[in-house]
């Protein structure tokens, strides 16, 4: 079934990676997708209606969860649905304008909650090593500001990342074939598609990504060395302990997403494999939306 093309632009479609080779199974991957997607919709959906309803709620923590919540089923619904429909039809089929949305949107939700996830951190630091002043710096004001701007920072990189990466990738020639060895539309294996010498361009996608996430994995450091050193110095533990408790969800979820997304992009060809590939892009692409309102 693959297309042996010599250019991109005679490809109409790509073949998307097929979870078992037999119907059943396939059915099997649709229901397990099925509810981890419900799953995710109805966690998230409850983040959201409950602190838009609750006026307690109304902080700037919760501020923030409600607009992480909706990166979430942005991005979760960016790849499980067309991987479950082609379950459910038995075929692996996508189509090249829809792969290429499909890469967009979904680094451009992710580049959003890799932003969020450094205000969230600041959130957490100023409430821990500067609780007194946590009225005047995340005031309902301050709040809604950092939140705009995290969504502007959002659209600004994250479109201009997807405009970049999908460019760069989908203006390759494409003489590989037209499968994809993953769910959904994931750059490093687009890119292994190419008939030409991608090392300059995959180096180029790796040190865009780094100068843009740098800064933001900087910050997100920092403030939980801060953190830390402010909890080491509470005398009591129980005080310890309430510190802890409030910012090691956030941590939890950082070092998911991140962890995840480097093994998934940096990983070097030679300990690269099918198996390992699908492992890593389930880990960093469906479960954390998933399982944030679950650690939240």
């Amino acid at each position: 079934q693959r297309q042996q093309m010599s250019n991109s632009s005679t490809i109409t479609q790509f073949l998307l990676l097929a979870f078992a080779d037999t119907q059943e199974l396939q059915l099997l991957h649709f229901w397990l997708f099925l509810g981890i997607y419900l799953a995710a919709l109805l966690g998230n959906g409850l983040i959201i209606t409950t602190i838009a309803c609750d006026h307690h709620l109304h902080n700037p923590m919760y501020f923030f969860l409600l607009n992480l919540s909706l990166l979430d089923l942005g991005s979760i619904s960016t790849t499980l649905p067309k991987s479950m429909a082609n379950a459910l039809w038995d075929t692996r089929t996508i189509s090249y304008y829809g792969c290429a949305a499909q890469v967009s949107m979904f680094v451009f939700f992710v580049t959003g909650e890799f932003y969020l996830l450094t205000v969230i951190s600041y959130d957490r630091y100023v409430a821990i090593c500067k609780p007194l002043h946590y009225g005047m710096l995340l005031g309902g004001r301050a709040c809604a500001h950092m939140a705009a701007a995290a969504w502007a920072t959002a659209w600004a990189s994250g479109f201009l990342s997807a405009v970049l990466h999908t460019a760069n990738t989908f203006s390759l020639p494409l003489c590989q074939g037209n499968a994809v060895d993953q769910f959904f539309c994931e750059l490093p294996q687009i890119l292994k598609l190419s008939c030409s010498d991608t090392y300059l361009r995959e180096v180029g996608v790796i040190a865009f990504c780094f100068c843009s996430g740098i800064g933001c994995f900087v910050f997100i450091v920092f403030s939980y060395v801060q953190i830390f050193r402010a909890v080491l110095k509470i005398p009591s533990e129980h005080g310890r302990h309430k510190a802890f408790s409030t910012c090691l969800p956030h941590l939890a979820v950082v070092s998911l997403f991140i962890s995840t997304a480097m093994v998934a992009y940096l990983k070097p060809p030679s300990i690269s494999s099918r198996s390992l590939n699908l492992v890593v892009a389930v880990l960093y692409s469906v479960v954390p939306p998933a399982v944030n309102p679950l650690i939240y």
